[in-house]
């Protein structure tokens, strides 16, 4: 009386990936375009601010000014191969690696 009687309907065909133009690539599309608009966004930005700052370490040479990763401020005296000397006050030097310099500054900004 309160519980209704329930028919048995033929469920619709189920189409397979075999039939379908594509194959299963469809089913895939969503997850190759993600990975394609991923590069696109973070991967080849990144790899393009990678390439600059290594170009820019590699061009430091004596007397540039630089800061260095945490602020601090100085002239290049010296140049090795991975280490380069900062003078940060007069008469205060000190050694940091190539890696550490963020920025090259314009002459004449570190007084």
């Amino acid at each position: 009386m309160f519980i209704s009687e329930a028919f048995a309907q033929a469920a619709p065909a189920a189409t397979s990936a075999s039939q379908s133009p594509f194959g299963g690539l469809t089913g895939m599309l969503p997850i190759v375009l993600m990975f394609v608009v991923l590069y696109f966004v973070m991967i080849r930005p990144q790899m393009k601010r990678q390439k600059e700052h290594k170009a820019m370490i590699d061009a430091i040479a004596k007397g540039d000014e630089v800061v260095i990763g945490g602020g601090v401020l100085g002239k290049v005296t010296k140049t090795g191969d991975n280490y380069l000397y900062v003078e940060i006050a007069t008469g205060v030097e000190v050694q940091v690696q190539r890696a550490a310099v963020v920025q090259v500054l314009p002459k004449g900004t570190v007084k």
